[in-house]
């Protein structure tokens, strides 16, 4: 189902999920045989970082780059140097948690010349349709547009990780089908998943749907 560009980026709006999809999607990478860094490039929102998963990622042989004081009670606006071997080493597959709205994607602007001129990547952006201010097509499409001109890399593709966090149940996801492809309609980009917690997912009666198996925070 899944063909993977040597850089996935995963942005969204605060509280989309796009961290633990960003995390699965490193398993998913490696569990096709592939060595694959992650880099949590989010000096935002110190609450929900991929750093939270290092333990699982390192369980995996998956290397972590965060902010150097990220889980930490100092927050400061500062990405770590390794991130460029990300774009410099092409050997190895690399995916990237993005900081969430605009704000947080002007931190990729730095690299958006590298990602273009290797010209191997996936761009995608995640919806949440629960979420306050992305709660329909257009105003997730208005989120979209203000994240690519900040962050200098086009979007390529939507992900559906509409949820209620524990309590989301099946037809919840299926109800945000129709806001999905309506936004997909509006980007002209494809939808090309729907996640769902993995105790649900078999049941969520979309196309591409992909389970998510991380802490319940990220859900």
């Amino acid at each position: 189902m899944l063909k993977f560009k040597r850089v996935t980026l995963f942005c969204g709006h605060y509280g989309s999920g796009k961290t633990n999809i960003a995390v699965n999607y490193a398993f998913w990478i490696k569990e096709a045989g592939f060595d694959v860094r992650v880099a949590d490039m989010d000096i935002v929102n110190p609450y929900f970082r991929t750093k939270d998963s290092e333990k699982e990622l390192s369980e995996k042989g998956i290397d972590l780059i965060s902010p150097k004081y990220a889980n930490s009670n100092v927050d400061l606006p500062a990405l770590p140097q390794e991130l460029y071997g990300l774009f410099q080493q092409k050997d190895k597959y690399a995916v990237l948690d993005i900081g969430g709205d605009d704000r947080g994607a002007y931190a990729l602007g730095r690299f958006a010349p590298l990602i273009l001129e290797e010209n191997n990547f996936d761009c995608l952006f995640v919806a949440n349709f629960f979420r306050p201010l992305t709660r329909t097509a257009q105003e997730a499409y208005e989120v979209m547009k203000e994240i690519e001109a900040a962050g200098g890399v086009p979007f390529t593709s939507i992900v559906n990780n509409s949820n209620l966090g524990e309590d989301t149940l099946p037809e919840n996801v299926e109800s945000t089908q129709g806001e999905a492809l309506r936004l997909a309609e509006l980007s002209a980009l494809p939808l090309v998943m729907t996640t769902a917690k993995g105790s649900i997912a078999a049941q969520v009666n979309c196309d591409n749907v992909m389970p998510l198996t991380l802490q319940k925070k990220y859900y």
